[in-house]
């Protein structure tokens, strides 16, 4: 059978591979040093080809143009935050900061932090903005987020207007860029207004899903079945379909107009920081007790940020 062993040298900053064809470091040597158990005469490789260990901060940039990375942060732990997410926020001139009202100060306090922590590059900027209200009154749902989201476009150029040339400024997202977020949306929109030019970059995030699976230690998905992410809007219309189905931005507490007690729902609320809570059981025995702990907190906090996972069904079940 194939082994395989990795010793890493802190102080050297190297790192041999042993198989049983041979070792072979990160220097870029191609010869080949002789495998201890005698086996295999094969040139080893070496393990870091270019590139391998992926984009760096610095090389997505096009020179001479102002560059907007947008940083997954996680879901409120700052130990969520990776070296990807780390690197980038060094390589920003410029930290944009949103500001959403007192009632959600914490949320802002939790990224000072987060920058407090992992900045170590002098002379870089935090630059702290209010974010508008979405008007919700004589629209549809989609005409208030499209509104409300040309709202923020708006301070979104003037804030990269203002950066110098060839400067990069950075916006740190909760949870990931990619999932229920807007901000890689509002960066085109801000794109196609004919005297922005700048270029962006994404870094990945733990999402809300991954923090939640991992709190009540589950997998995501039963086998061989498929999930649904949705919203509790869409989940109060159209009822539960999938085996499994992950809920976000849930204002209304759909489950628990859910004619379904015998299915399972994993619930967690402020998932990865000291204020965590979770809850999970039969749907017809804890969502009471889900909706009691979800006012209390909302009404402790000023704010919520909950998800949950509905699942009918078992592994292996046909």
């Amino acid at each position: 059978s194939f082994s395989m062993r990795f010793s890493v040298n802190l102080a050297s900053k190297s790192v041999s591979k042993m198989t049983r064809f041979g070792i072979c470091g990160n220097n870029g040597s191609q010869g080949h040093i002789a495998s201890p158990v005698g086996r295999g005469q094969l040139p080893a490789l070496p393990l870091r080809w270019p590139g391998f260990f992926g984009k760096t901060a610095r090389n997505h940039r096009r020179i001479g143009v102002k560059h907007i990375h947008i940083i997954g942060i996680g879901t409120g732990n700052p130990e969520h935050v990776t070296i990807q997410a780390i690197k980038a926020m060094n390589a920003a001139d410029v930290i944009f900061l949103p500001l959403k009202g007192a009632a959600k100060d914490e949320l802002a306090d939790v990224r000072r932090e987060i920058c407090q922590r992992y900045i170590n590059r002098p002379g870089i900027r935090i630059s702290e903005f209010e974010v508008p209200q979405r008007q919700t009154a004589e629209r549809s749902y989609a005409q208030s987020v499209d509104a409300w989201h040309g709202e923020i476009a708006d301070i979104y150029g003037e804030l990269i207007t203002g950066l110098p040339e060839n400067a990069s400024g950075a916006f740190l997202v909760w949870g990931d860029p990619s999932l229920y977020d807007s901000t890689i949306r509002i960066i085109e929109r801000v794109r196609q207004q004919a005297d922005r030019d700048f270029d962006y970059s994404v870094v990945p995030g733990i999402t809300s899903i991954q923090a939640l699976a991992a709190s009540h230690k589950i997998p995501v998905n039963l086998v061989g079945k498929p999930i649904e992410i949705t919203t509790g809007r869409r989940l109060a219309r159209e009822g539960l379909q999938a085996p499994t189905t992950v809920v976000m931005l849930d204002g209304e507490q759909a489950f628990a107009k859910i004619d379904d007690p015998d299915a399972e729902i994993f619930w967690g609320a402020y998932l990865g920081t000291e204020d965590e809570i979770v809850r999970s059981g039969r749907l017809g025995d804890v969502a009471a007790e889900i909706l009691t702990l979800r006012s209390a907190a909302r009404q402790r906090h000023g704010w919520i940020m909950d998800i949950y996972l509905l699942r009918k069904g078992r592994d292996f079940e046909e």
